[in-house]
């Protein structure tokens, strides 16, 4: 009787040492409920005045495209010193998701916009807050991109998720829709240019062929009859020749993750010597990269940033005066770096944005190339008024585990698995609460469904005699 005695207290204690732990991990979740307060739309470093207005364009997040209130979509003027100059919502205007934003010579805006089943494309004037025209593809069901080419007279649009349920093939394309005619008169399909079997393209096309393939995220005129365009899911981008409709020019190929992993908005350069250069948001790599291409091959010759810095970074624009626009992602933030990685404007914008442009420098503001500054090599991010963690000197839980095992036997399996981490929780955890109190919660349910497993395991005869008296 006293050795069952003394197994059941040992058996309570254990269980409420197990309740304390869930309790800590749980209380700081529980706190942050009520006094979290989430970095909304403020200025961060300001070292030098951004030379006029940027504009931002904040995807937000939509689950079943239901809008989430505290995750919205938007469009924000900054001023110079960080100062928000207006908002423009899309709940109105028949967007749900915000993608591209170009700034037009009259001053206004295109906006490429998404909404459940369909693309809205439309001019947007921000001192009247109106809408000039809108064209409506309810047929082109995702876009991230769309360009006013040809003095406004036709549309060059990337269009992703295109699959044909009659043939059951993939069609993701790039097209030209004349606005004046009114219909599609150009277009050019991946299926019918490249080698791609439909199961290449990493996780998206091989779990949902029929959903996302190619997920061509990007598309600029950069002369006359040629497009750079970006497969995203392909690790590559690439020029193609509207007359001939060939490929004129490759960087990266798919799954080769040392050039590009899953990049985002590509710019296209040339330096004085005419050399050709793409500087390109390397977003699975969390950096910023730079590639000239000599003697018939490219190299890389400028890498900011890596995950201790930035979270999927999706746009980064070169401006005239050397520096760059880097739009953060996950970060949730804006921010102008030196070509050595110097913070001189930044500006946070919840809630992921997506692209960010100085409006009177229009969409492609073509500034020098790095091997014209003289400062070709790698360098870390540096100045961040770190309003978010992970932007300054607090480090998120992904940075802790990168670097508490670096060097280590597992180092590259805890990497992947921070990686993902990082690429993933933002969009799942909820905006009051903090990383690490995410991280609690999620070791708390851990913890208890292991606990559910061991009483099952403790008391598996009596489950098994009481399910017996039961039958019988």
């Amino acid at each position: 009787m006293a050795s069952d005695q003394t197994g059941f207290s040992r058996a309570w204690l254990v269980r409420g040492v197990v309740l304390v732990l869930i309790v800590s991990l749980i209380a700081p979740s529980a706190v942050s409920a009520f006094t979290y307060e989430p970095t909304n739309l403020q200025k961060g470093t300001i070292e030098s005045p951004a030379d006029g207005t940027t504009v931002i364009s904040i995807q937000g997040f939509k689950f079943a495209g239901q809008s989430n209130g505290k995750k919205p979509a938007r469009l924000v003027g900054v001023g110079p010193q960080g100062d928000v100059e207006w908002i423009h919502n899309g709940s109105n205007n028949d967007v749900t998701w915000f993608y591209d934003v170009d700034p037009l010579d009259n001053g206004n805006l295109l906006v490429t916009g998404t909404r459940k089943g369909g693309t809205t494309i439309y001019e947007y004037n921000p001192e009247t807050d109106e809408r000039v025209w809108a064209e409506r593809f309810d047929d082109v069901h995702d876009t991230h991109d769309a360009d006013l080419i040809n003095n406004g007279t036709e549309l060059l649009v990337a269009n992703m998720r295109n699959y044909n349920t009659t043939s059951e093939t993939n069609e993701d394309r790039i097209f030209i829709y004349d606005r004046e005619q009114g219909e599609i008169t150009w277009e050019w399909q991946f299926d019918d240019h490249t080698d791609w079997t439909e199961d290449q393209g990493g996780t998206y096309a091989a779990e949902a062929p029929n959903n996302d393939w190619t997920h061509v995220n990007d598309v600029d005129k950069i002369d006359d009859g040629r497009y750079l365009i970006s497969p995203r899911n392909m690790d590559q981008v690439m020029v193609i020749n509207r007359s001939t409709k060939a490929i004129d020019m490759r960087l990266g190929s798919d799954d080769d993750y040392d050039v590009m992993h899953e990049q985002h908005n590509p710019k296209y350069l040339e330096s004085e010597n005419g050399t050709p250069t793409i500087t390109v948001a390397d977003s699975e790599n969390d950096r910023i990269v730079e590639y000239a291409k000599r003697d018939g091959e490219w190299k890389e010759t400028w890498k900011l940033g890596s995950s201790q810095v930035f979270n999927w970074p999706r746009d980064a624009d070169r401006l005239p005066n050397g520096n760059t626009l880097v739009v953060d992602s996950n970060n949730q933030r804006i921010i102008e770096v030196t070509p050595t990685g110097e913070v001189v404007w930044e500006f946070y914008a919840p809630w992921a944005p997506y692209d960010a442009e100085r409006m009177h420098l229009g969409d492609e503001p073509d500034g020098p190339t790095i091997a014209d500054q003289d400062a070709e090599g790698e360098y870390t991010v540096n100045g961040s008024a770190g309003l978010t963690p992970g932007t300054g000197d607090r480090l998120t839980f992904s940075q802790w585990m990168s670097s508490s095992f670096a060097g280590t036997a597992i180092s590259g399996p805890v990497d992947a698995f921070a990686n993902r981490w990082s690429k993933i929780a933002p969009w799942i955890r909820p905006v009051w609460m903090g990383p690490w109190d995410f991280v609690g919660v999620v070791g708390a349910a851990l913890l208890l469904v292991g606990w559910g497993l061991a009483e099952l395991l403790y008391n598996r005869n009596r489950i098994t005699n009481g399910v017996r008296e039961r039958l019988a």
